[in-house]
């Protein structure tokens, strides 16, 4: 089981890899939902990650809130995108919607073709799309290479437990195409429980591996 650990800054992760987690989704603002890191967090982050051949997925985000971007704010993405790039991050994660719930997909595409060569995680902008356009919007990130997508299967603050079945919908439906990733909930004291009900071979938290003394 890979454990995903969603890192503030850099204090932790150290730690955090000693302690098992074996990619890094590096954020700031984790009180709002992660927001992009600074360049000097990124390039601490890469070095440190780097050498001990863990992956990095910076969080393109440029505040909290909703997940509808206007024009300034898209070109703000667009700008870290490309410096997250040539520093020398593995991958991102980002997502824009537009106000009616769907994906905002001429900003997507902007912003994928812009992280060619890179992994995309499409983050929980995801669960913000109405259930009915989920599996649609799969097959959407699917067919522009997005390889995974961050979702709590539900609404926040619900356990993820009371959302398994609908995340054993999400995982069947994307089938190979991409991976679901579940996320929201999840720590080290459920992880294994986690992967053994959804059959996943991934799992995302902040808490995901146990970082007290």
């Amino acid at each position: 089981m890979l454990k995903e650990f969603c890192a503030e800054n850099y204090t932790n992760i150290p730690l955090a890899i000693a302690r098992g987690a074996k990619r890094i989704e590096l954020c700031d603002n984790l009180a709002v939902g992660g927001t992009t890191p600074s360049t000097g967090v990124q390039e601490e982050v890469l070095q440190y990650a780097g050498e001990k051949g863990i992956p990095v997925m910076t969080i393109i985000r440029p505040r909290g809130g909703d997940f509808v971007y206007n024009d300034t704010e898209l070109k703000i993405m667009h700008t870290d995108l490309i410096e997250a790039k040539k520093l020398g991050t593995d991958g991102v994660v980002l997502g824009c919607l537009t106000p009616s719930g769907w994906l905002d997909e001429e900003a997507l595409e902007l912003l994928l073709e812009t992280a060619e060569g890179l992994q995309v995680t499409f983050h929980m902008a995801f669960d913000a799309i109405p259930a009915a356009r989920q599996f649609k919007a799969i097959d959407w990130l699917a067919e522009h290479g997005v390889q995974r997508i961050l979702t709590h299967g539900g609404a926040a603050g619900t356990p993820i437990e009371a959302n398994f079945d609908r995340l054993k919908e999400l995982i069947a439906y994307a089938g190979e195409r991409l991976t679901i990733l579940p996320g929201g909930g999840i720590s080290f004291e459920n992880a294994q429980e986690v992967a053994d009900t959804l059959g996943v071979k991934e799992v995302h938290g902040t808490r995901i591996v146990d970082l007290n003394d």
